[in-house]
């Protein structure tokens, strides 16, 4: 970023500061940098004030998020855009891995033939990435968070992270009360809301914040 960039961007998050106030006081000081950046990504203060659409965060999902990156985990996602969305020289310094499949042409004939959304047999094809100590990423479909339900109520996967933040009409508030259900019957880490709103430029700003916050703290 350039320093006039810079420049815009740190008087961005003074307007913000200024606008929320008080609303901040729910959250941790890395917690409000998450949402923070989520509020600058969007311009959108229901994410702070918002009962529905509020973030939240599990107990432990910041720190869970540190050790994920530090442990240079997969970013498995629901949705190309999160990956185009991200932080390109953070993901290189910090030797992660960010994978979507939801446009390979296996997953798309397999959800014809199956008659299952593609976000639901791309996720269930990423459960190794998942297993292995990852982060996953949604931002878009429900129907790949239902799927990642019953992965982790059979026992198949326990991600160190889920980033769920489905946008929309259809199952997307639905999707995420049953998945924070789920997380925390089996002790998964996470950062929701409970609301429509979402997406899966929200989401490529909570990880862009994360991987800002895991540099600051190496420092």
């Amino acid at each position: 970023m350039t320093s006039r960039g810079d420049e815009i961007e740190e008087r961005s998050m003074q307007i913000i500061e200024e606008e929320v106030g008080t609303s901040k006081s729910n959250y941790s000081s890395d917690e409000w940098m998450v949402v923070r950046r989520v509020i600058h990504a969007t311009a959108d203060f229901d994410y702070v004030r918002s009962k529905e659409d509020s973030i939240v965060f599990s107990s432990n999902a910041i720190a869970s998020a540190l050790l994920a990156i530090e442990s240079r985990c997969s970013i498995v996602c629901d949705t190309d855009i999160i990956p185009a969305a991200l932080n390109k020289n953070a993901i290189h310094t910090l030797g992660l891995k960010c994978i979507s499949r939801i446009s390979d042409p296996s997953i798309v004939e397999e959800a014809r033939r199956s008659n299952r959304t593609r976000a639901e047999v791309a996720m269930r094809a990423m459960q190794d990435q998942i297993s292995n100590g990852g982060i996953v990423a949604v931002g878009n479909a429900p129907t790949a968070l239902y799927e990642l339900i019953r992965m982790v109520r059979d026992g198949n996967v326990k991600p160190m992270l889920v980033i769920a933040l489905p946008v929309g009409f259809v199952s997307a508030v639905e999707s995420k009360i049953a998945f924070i259900g789920t997380a925390e019957d089996h002790g998964i880490e996470y950062i929701s809301n409970r609301g429509r709103k979402g997406g899966s430029t929200v989401v490529a700003s909570i990880l862009n914040a994360l991987f800002k916050l895991y540099i600051q703290n190496r420092r």
